[in-house]
């Protein structure tokens, strides 16, 4: 795998040509979330989503059903303040309207309908105040910062955007990326937000779950005594909560392939399996995992083997989600405790184990 051509090699999902991210934090002592966008290039990419969460929270994932009539997307919203933060949407809606970018409805160029698919994690009252949550003004400085970010810039991970008040597994979670190129030449990125109820480190070993799955070959993992001291800590932790009532992690896979929204959709189902090597369990009554495929369009696929040039993005979307969350859980910083809850960070517990 290499990296993508005319940039530093990034490691993240701006690699893909056109794509943009921008974070944005609720304002206010007692919040503890935040709103992520991935801006796409003008004139939209195609998009598509899967669903395998039990609690799911999303706002205009039927537009992205390939038998359905919407063709092409400008912006992908992921955001914390449960539904409520879904409003976050409506804030990047208002900044692609003035910019003439949607759907085109009626004979004048500004007659468009944005169409902003959105999914949320569950954070409410993580900073102590239940009401702290994402609304449209957050959407807007969300979508202007990525506006603002420029071509192939680098994006901000850990405790940022949507990933600001976000746990796993009783542990801080946030926001991770990563990309790769293809031997075809094609690039695939990988953005997650993990605020799971499974967990992303395996209790024998202290290694992250992921970290199985990295280049590089196995993970080291923590002394005994750092395991066991970890172990007492979380367990502290976990029984000074409530358990949370829903959580979930959210992913967006893109590239800049040519593909059907069909292709898309097997893209975003295929991703699901990058979550499920990283946490355990996964998919739950009390998740909501969504996962959105974006493709730009720049390269097709290569001619041969026909329908199966595919499977690279494919296998590729699995294992850039798998080492986003990994760097997600890595760049977390140091424990939260608050009123909203006690949640220590994974460096906090076992030091520092080496990255993906």
């Amino acid at each position: 795998m290499t990296q993508p051509e005319g940039t530093d090699g990034r490691d993240s999902i701006t690699d893909v040509g056109g794509l943009r991210v921008g974070h944005a934090r609720v304002p206010g002592g007692g919040a503890l979330s935040g709103t992520t966008v991935v801006l796409g290039p003008e004139g939209g990419v195609v998009a598509a989503v899967d669903v395998r969460g039990g609690g799911p929270g999303t706002r205009e994932t039927d537009a992205l059903d390939p038998r359905n009539v919407v063709q092409r997307i400008d912006a992908v919203v992921l955001t914390g303040g449960s539904a409520y933060g879904l409003d976050a949407a409506a804030g990047v809606m208002a900044w692609l309207e003035e910019r003439h970018r949607g759907v085109r409805v009626g004979p004048d160029p500004s007659h468009v309908v944005p169409v902003v698919p959105a999914a949320c994690v569950f954070d409410l009252g993580r900073g102590g105040d239940f009401s702290a949550r994402p609304d449209a003004a957050t959407g807007r400085a969300a979508v202007e910062a990525a506006d603002a970010s420029g071509d192939h810039a680098r994006v901000e991970t850990g405790a940022v955007g949507a990933g600001t008040g976000a746990v796993v597994g009783g542990l801080r979670g946030g926001v991770g990326t990563a990309s790769t190129v293809l031997d075809s030449g094609i690039t695939v990125g990988a953005l997650v937000v993990v605020n799971a109820v499974g967990s992303a480190v395996d209790p024998a070993m202290g290694a992250l779950y992921g970290s199985y799955f990295a280049d590089g070959g196995p993970p080291s993992f923590p002394a005994p005594a750092v395991r066991e001291a970890a172990a007492r800590r979380l367990a502290e932790a976990r029984a000074s909560a409530a358990p949370p009532p829903l959580n979930t992690t959210l992913a967006v896979v893109a590239t800049d392939a040519v593909l059907t929204r069909a292709q898309a959709q097997k893209v975003a189902g295929t991703a699901h399996d990058g979550i499920a090597r990283a946490l355990r369990p996964v998919h739950l009554m009390n998740d909501g995992d969504t996962v959105f495929a974006l493709a730009t369009g720049v390269r097709e696929l290569p001619e041969a083997p026909g329908p199966l040039a595919l499977n690279e993005i494919l296998a590729a979307g699995a294992d850039l989600v798998t080492r986003a969350i990994v760097r997600a859980v890595l760049a977390a910083p140091g424990g939260l405790r608050g009123p909203g809850g006690d949640f220590p960070s994974y460096r906090e517990l076992y030091g520092s184990e080496p990255g993906p």
